[in-house]
């Protein structure tokens, strides 16, 4: 059968069926369905057991004991157990990026640096259409920076589901550079996001003063963004922003009286916020 797919999509299909129960895989045969009425075995991997956790089915036991001190019949401890897995397997089906659509460029960033970290969808939803979204599916972790936490917390716990923070990255290399910056330079911003633009500016001036001169761009305001790079001796940007910088560069070469020297901000997010987010939906292994 031609499905058109990659067969790397097919094997994780597969062993997303096996972990789920559905299927089984006999080696030198092949992929079977499982007999549904038959218990599961379940296996416990050895990455899992040296993680520090000497007896995961004793820290089970545990969990369940607690439980009953509580009060809890085994019935609701069932049910409170199966309760929570399945929200936390629902918040791990896809993350939803959302900021206010006047800084819509602030979730592309948190999601083009989530993309090749996740292996779950993730979307870019403004929000202003957050709440309809949610209505036609609950599914899904909503993901933002910790300026816009608190509104999109209401707003998802009126959906059940999780609002998570990310943090951004220090820059500490692009702080150091603007220390370094013999007074009187000008310095360009330019970054697809208006509020890190914004809050840039916030923080140059308070370790510069007015040694430095600020200019700040959008790249998709083009005149702006050359009005930016006649002036600047140095210019800041993030990866998006990058190759629309240099496209301007080559074709105004002419136009400017030297070249800026261009940097790129390689990281939005701090690594450790997206080890975190996989943790808090449920994707490290």
């Amino acid at each position: 059968m031609q499905t058109g797919l990659h067969r790397n999509t097919i094997s994780k299909v597969y062993r997303q069926l096996e972990t789920d129960g559905v299927v089984e895989a006999i080696a030198g045969s092949g992929i079977y369905v499982r007999d549904q009425q038959k218990q599961r075995e379940i296996r416990i991997s050895p990455y899992i057991r040296n993680k520090g956790v000497k007896d995961l089915d004793q820290e089970v036991r545990k969990c369940v004991d607690g439980l009953l001190n509580a009060g809890c019949t085994l019935q609701q401890t069932r049910e409170l157990l199966t309760r929570e897995i399945d929200w936390r397997l629902r918040c791990g089906a896809r993350v939803l990026v959302s900021t206010p659509r006047e800084d819509i460029g602030a979730s592309m960033l948190i999601a083009e640096e989530l993309i090749p970290s996740l292996d779950v969808p993730v979307e870019v939803v403004p929000m202003e259409e957050l709440e309809s979204v949610l209505e036609s599916s609950s599914n899904g972790t909503v993901v933002t920076s910790r300026y816009f936490l608190k509104p999109l917390e209401e707003l998802a716990k009126r959906h059940g589901v999780r609002a998570v923070a990310v943090d951004l990255s220090d820059f500490r290399e692009e702080l150091t550079m603007m220390k370094e910056l013999r007074p009187g330079s000008c310095v360009g911003l330019v970054s697809i996001s208006p509020g890190i633009l914004r809050a840039a500016e916030v923080i140059l001036h308070s370790m510069r003063g007015n040694e430095l001169l600020l200019m700040t761009a959008t790249p998709d305001v083009g005149s702006r963004l050359l009005a930016l790079l006649r002036a600047a001796s140095h210019v800041l940007c993030d990866s998006p922003s990058l190759p629309l910088v240099e496209h301007s560069l080559r074709q105004n070469r002419s136009q400017l009286i030297r070249m800026p020297q261009v940097h790129c901000a390689e990281n939005y997010l701090s690594g450790s916020t997206i080890e975190q987010l996989r943790k808090e939906i449920g994707l490290l292994t």
